[in-house]
């Protein structure tokens, strides 16, 4: 099975999105490669070309090689039909088919945060960086960068330093760390976190490769920090993909004039991102509180609940403000009732609604 599912994301002309409506409309990946040209033609989105290549089966070879090559370094593969693919990123329309994973960091943990900068950060941007993984600390947050220069690494760094798990998004294979020069903090993230790519091996750091890269950081994370960026860059990429995703943005901000703060500026200037300046910030605007704190709320509320509107309620009082999209999702309740019975807590006293459908535990 395996096999397959690499092979599906293999496919040429075939995206993400349609080799997902490859699965839906055969029932499974290997039903994808044993379906008939005529009916493959039947399913919206798929034309000669696509056909064509599902029936040549050529990709299974290249798909078996990458067998191989994962049972041998001891990596994960997880496609996003598995228990253990990135609930977030599985949310999101344009997420990646396969994902291949090393380490020990559940991808589902309770609070993940991406932090993202300039791979030329300053002593003020790297100050703000390790003072803000430091102080996130008692939350046990999992922090996600990119591996690169600058911001990124100096997130992995402090987190490691710090006890905190923490995880590189790459835009490569797993048999190469690019920069080179990250390869012994890679080592210990992998002890300590994880590193994680939707590309196979033999897969270099290619320019056209870092979008993706940019949307599995935004995806996986509850909100994505930038310390420091310029009016250009992969850091506000990600910012603008974070958005688009509906999560939390939030930015430091610098010295009107300095070049590597103007790309934060400008986001909180147009309110791309929210202001912060300390992990005091991030807690507020999460709703994150500390666990006594969350069982003296509860204590106090002697409403009762249905099983379904304590099912809401709890995922927004465990995981913080959360948008309908994610609460459906992960209640496995149709849009329209978790609509309803948000409302309905809403009228209770429960629960808050904030802009962009975001609910917050009141």
């Amino acid at each position: 099975m395996l096999v397959y599912k690499i092979a599906l994301s293999l496919i040429p002309s075939v995206g993400d999105r349609i080799a997902k409506k490859l699965v839906s409309y055969c029932g499974s990946v290997e039903a994808v490669f044993n379906e008939k040209k005529s009916n493959l033609l039947k399913i919206p989105g798929i034309g000669e070309i696509v056909a064509n290549s599902v029936i040549k089966q050529k990709v299974l070879a290249r798909a078996e090689e990458e067998v191989l090559f994962i049972e041998k370094h001891n990596i994960t593969p997880v496609f996003y039909l598995d228990d253990n693919y990135p609930n977030r990123l599985k949310h999101c329309s344009d997420s990646p088919l396969m994902l291949y994973y090393k380490g020990n960091a559940d991808l589902n943990h309770e609070k993940i945060i991406a932090i993202v900068g300039t791979r030329n950060a300053t002593e003020y941007g790297k100050k703000c960086c390790i003072d803000l993984v430091a102080d996130l600390v008692p939350h046990n947050p999992i922090i996600i960068s990119g591996l690169a220069y600058g911001i990124d690494i100096c997130a992995h760094k402090a987190s490691l330093e710090n006890g905190l798990k923490t995880i590189g998004v790459m835009a490569h294979g797993l048999d190469r760390i690019y920069p080179n020069v990250h390869k012994s903090v890679s080592k210990k993230m992998a002890e300590q976190g994880g590193l994680i790519t939707d590309y196979m091996s033999q897969t270099n750091p290619d320019r056209e490769n870092f979008p993706s890269r940019n949307r599995i950081i935004a995806g996986m994370a509850d909100a994505v920090i930038v310390v420091e960026a310029a009016k250009k860059g992969g850091a506000l990429i990600t910012a603008d993909i974070a958005n688009s995703y509906n999560r939390d943005v939030f930015a430091f901000p610098g010295r009107i004039g300095d070049e590597y703060s103007a790309g934060c500026n400008h986001l909180i200037k147009i309110n791309r991102a929210a202001l912060i300046q300390s992990a005091a910030d991030i807690e507020y605007l999460m709703g994150w509180t500390k666990i006594k704190e969350k069982k003296s709320v509860q204590k106090k509320l002697f409403v009762e609940l249905s099983s379904d509107e304590q099912i809401l309620f709890d995922i927004l009082n465990t995981e913080g403000n959360k948008d309908i999209d994610y609460l459906s999702f992960k209640s496995n309740l149709p849009m329209s009732k978790a609509s309803a019975l948000l409302l309905g807590l809403e009228f209770k006293g429960m629960v808050n609604s904030l802009p962009g459908k975001v609910y917050k535990v009141n």
